[in-house]
């Protein structure tokens, strides 16, 4: 791929938009200055998942092109949450939370962007800058926005229209999020859609405090034709931790309007190839031949060839020709099962887990139910079906 088709690529392949406008990028990215670009990643959770690797593929696509690439751990902002798309305030973590879930970050991140050798990404957190905040820095800050611009977020729209209380520090997780541009100076910023008011907050705050033009270029989400997201709560949230069994099984349970968007978001395919796709489908082409192309491409990409191909050969025994399973996840024994499973990564949540006995979809291989109460006791020495595609072997 020549320069200018590369840059075409940054500019097209599963942006939402790009703000001030793409003639801006375009000019900066033409003229060949490295820029600095940056994507903050919260530690909320011990693993980052697929939608991360969205915005991990925009960042390595800049950084192919000689740009300078920030990984940010929001270790600071981490701790309060971010409220976008909630419709509740979360949790907040302690540091020993927050820290634990970021230690891992890297290894996965680097699946998708350099680390080390020529122009290798840098890994930041944000708590270097904003701890050393002190109470009259916090309010200069605050005095950049109004209490109107915040109260027009969506989510807080909907939680006033819902009588659910709204809390004053969710007010000031944009704030910290956009100070993280003005503390490293940036030239850019790469999120989901669904992060546009945090990142805009930041282009403001980097305006107004430093006079500088920040670009702001946002990627597609991935959703089906109906809008419905790929997430935890529908139990396929593929973790960037996962074991390549486990991410192809997964990626086969998505929904068919799950296709076209899966290849144009997770996958290397050119614009061509993904419209090839989409023709694919249109014409009648089996939505499973495409998916598990997708299921390999995709596995692929956050392991290896070899085990992407062994993958989809215990697909196909497993779930085609019905053979038990020649390759699980193993993990050593721990106090409870639930413990056990929660170690493996195999299922990223308590909740979750909890879901999938209620649903009665985590069994035994003689096809025994695992319950509430077994969850609780010691595990067995045996192999456990999670779901319809993930195998849990316990030493």
């Amino acid at each position: 791929m020549n320069r200018d088709d590369h840059i075409e690529t940054v500019l097209t392949k599963g942006v939402e938009a790009i703000l001030p406008n793409r003639a801006f990028l375009e000019e900066k990215l033409k003229k060949g200055v490295p820029l600095t670009i940056y994507t903050g990643f919260d530690p909320s959770a011990p693993t980052l998942h697929i939608g991360h690797a969205i915005t991990l593929r925009k960042l390595r696509q800049f950084q192919d092109l000689g740009h300078r690439i920030i990984f940010l751990i929001g270790d600071f902002t981490g701790r309060i949450g971010d409220p976008t798309d909630k419709s509740a305030v979360r949790v907040q973590l302690s540091d020993r939370e927050v820290k634990k879930n970021w230690q891992s970050y890297k290894a996965q991140a680097g699946k998708f962007i350099r680390f080390n050798g020529k122009n290798a990404a840098m890994v930041k957190r944000n708590s270097r800058w904003l701890s050393r905040l002190t109470f009259s820095d916090v309010v200069e800050l605050a005095a950049h926005f109004t209490v109107d611009q915040m109260l027009k977020r969506d989510m807080f729209v909907r939680r006033m229209k819902e009588e659910k209380p709204i809390y004053l520090h969710e007010f000031l997780y944009p704030l910290m999020q956009g100070y993280d541009s003005v503390a490293m100076n940036v030239d850019g910023e790469v999120g989901g859609n669904d992060q546009l008011f945090n990142m805009l907050t930041g282009r403001t705050l980097l305006q107004q405090m430093k006079g500088k033009e920040k670009f702001v270029l946002t990627m597609k989400l991935l959703e089906d034709s109906t809008g419905k997201k790929m997430g935890k709560s529908e139990g396929n949230m593929v973790a960037l931790s996962e074991t390549p069994e486990s991410v192809y099984g997964k990626v086969m349970s998505w929904a068919d309007g799950l296709i076209a968007s899966g290849f144009e978001l997770c996958t290397d395919y050119t614009k061509a190839h993904v419209d090839e796709v989409v023709a694919s489908l249109a014409s009648g082409t089996n939505p499973r031949d495409l998916k598990m192309r997708l299921a390999f491409e995709i596995t692929k990409s956050m392991s290896d060839e070899k085990s992407a191909q062994r993958a989809q050969e215990q697909f196909i025994n497993v779930f085609q020709k019905g053979a038990s399973p020649e390759v699980a996840h193993e993990t050593e024994a721990k106090d409870t099962l639930k413990d056990t499973i929660l170690n493996s990564a195999l299922v990223p949540s308590n909740s979750e887990l909890r879901r999938l006995v209620a649903a009665g979809a985590i069994t035994l291989e003689d096809g025994e139910k695992v319950t509430y109460e077994t969850l609780e006791q010691a595990p067995k020495k045996a192999t456990y079906k999670i779901g319809k595609n993930r195998f849990l072997r316990v030493r």
